[in-house]
């Protein structure tokens, strides 16, 4: 049982059917006692990585500082005090948005990557913590599986913070019209996996 749970949000827009499916989760969560945090990255300076790699120079398992300040040491600070997550963004062009991608991409600090190494290695294999993934379509659901930027995207977050993924969560057809109503068995589906923490 996880005692504190927090989401990250990678929509460019609040209300929608990804934003629900967070709070359903959440809720859920609660319900079973736990703290949570929702973060949305829209409401954040995140600028983008200058692909420098300061970060992947020094040794060792913890995270690499990255030389840029703005506002993602908090958000991994409140990352590095839970004990689950939730990871969401719906996909756009095939892939996770741009604004969930530009957090990825500054997560590379989860690698050890000294110049001459040919490639990344993980600081660590450990996942101390869950994480759930969240993704809409207006694509059927099945699509998602199909377009494996947006999932690709999930999962290597998931694990560049710490985390293993416990469950998924695909909602296709998702822009049907314009005020979005998903249907009570997904809600409740949401709710199971946030008690599931």
């Amino acid at each position: 049982m996880a005692a504190k749970v927090v989401a990250i949000v990678g929509s460019n827009r609040k209300g929608g059917n990804v934003d629900t499916l967070v709070d359903a989760v959440l809720a859920g969560a609660r319900e079973r006692g736990a703290e949570t945090r929702k973060i949305y990255l829209l409401d954040h300076r995140i600028e983008f990585c200058r692909n420098c790699r300061s970060c992947t120079q020094a040794p060792g398992e913890e995270r690499g500082q990255c030389v840029i300040h703005d506002d993602v040491p908090g958000i991994l600070a409140e990352v590095d005090g839970a004990d689950a997550l939730v990871l969401a963004s719906p996909e756009n062009f095939y892939s996770a948005t741009a604004l969930f991608r530009c957090f990825l991409e500054r997560l590379v600090g989860a690698a050890y990557w000294p110049w001459g190494q040919w490639s990344p290695k993980p600081r660590t294999k450990k996942l101390p913590r869950k994480a759930v993934l969240i993704c809409t379509s207006a694509a059927p659901g099945f699509f998602i599986n199909l377009t494996p930027g947006v999932t690709k995207a999930l999962n290597v977050a998931a694990g560049c913070l710490g985390a293993r993924v416990v469950a998924r969560l695909w909602v296709g057809l998702a822009a049907q019209q314009p005020v979005p109503k998903l249907s009570p068995k997904v809600l409740t589906k949401a709710l199971r996996i946030g008690a599931a923490l």
